[in-house]
């Protein structure tokens, strides 16, 4: 994790910025830039700690992330969901006051501003508009996570691959071929099944023309037949 230099900070603050004053006047922006700092982190690093009290809200820059959840029983984890930048990614803080329920994990190198939720909150009292406006992108994103177990409770698990790619092209990369950030391991998390069956799944649907791979380097060939399997899976 590094801080990022004065200059960076400043061309941080566009997106967001663009965001809150539509809303919010330029004066009452500034309270939220006082209350910011701003920072890189690296892939793998953990931006928000699950069980942790939650002491501020993120605004992802640019990267991509994934929301983790480890079970205390087993420790086994499971990906929530990934999100891709720009996004406020810790919205739900202001509105949950126990400890965070999932970790926030930099699935690759990322630029984020955390702003003090208290300094937040205090402006969202007396901004309804505004505080709506932050509260709907955040559900927005945990829909997609409950969207996700609900492909988990209900499809096989070669339908749940096809979801997961479906969803990488639709809403982390904008396309069929990308550069994979996510492991195999981090793949089977998301799917909630083992690693070995990603292997075997990704190896059979290269034979049969739905994917090409080599390396990180990832194309979804024949997307109509991925949604086919999502659908009858």
């Amino acid at each position: 994790m590094n801080f990022l230099d004065n200059k960076d900070s400043k061309d941080n603050f566009s997106g967001f910025r663009k965001i809150s004053t539509l809303f919010i006047s330029s004066d009452e922006f500034r309270k939220i830039e006082k209350a910011a700092v701003f920072l890189r982190f690296k892939k793998g690093e953990t931006i928000l700690k699950q069980g942790h009290t939650p002491t501020h809200i993120a605004y992802l820059q640019s990267g991509i992330v994934k929301f983790n959840f480890q079970s205390p029983e087993n420790e086994k984890n499971t990906i929530l969901t990934l999100v891709s930048a720009p996004k406020i990614l810790g919205g739900a803080n202001l509105f949950y006051k126990d400890n965070n329920l999932f970790s926030i994990v930099a699935v690759e190198d990322c630029e984020i501003f955390l702003i003090e939720a208290g300094a937040m909150y205090e402006l969202l009292k007396d901004n309804g508009n505004y505080a709506v406006a932050l509260f709907q992108m955040a559900s927005e994103m945990f829909k997609k996570s409950i969207l996700n177990f609900i492909s988990v409770a209900n499809k096989q698990k070669e339908a749940r691959i096809a979801d997961v790619f479906i969803y990488l092209a639709e809403e982390i990369y904008f396309g069929t071929a990308f550069k994979l950030s996510l492991t195999r391991k981090e793949i089977a998390e998301f799917a909630c099944c083992s690693v070995e069956n990603i292997i075997m799944t990704l190896s059979k649907w290269q034979q049969e023309g739905i994917v090409s791979f080599s390396g990180k380097n990832f194309e979804i060939t024949d997307i109509e037949k991925l949604r086919y399997i999502s659908k009858v899976g």
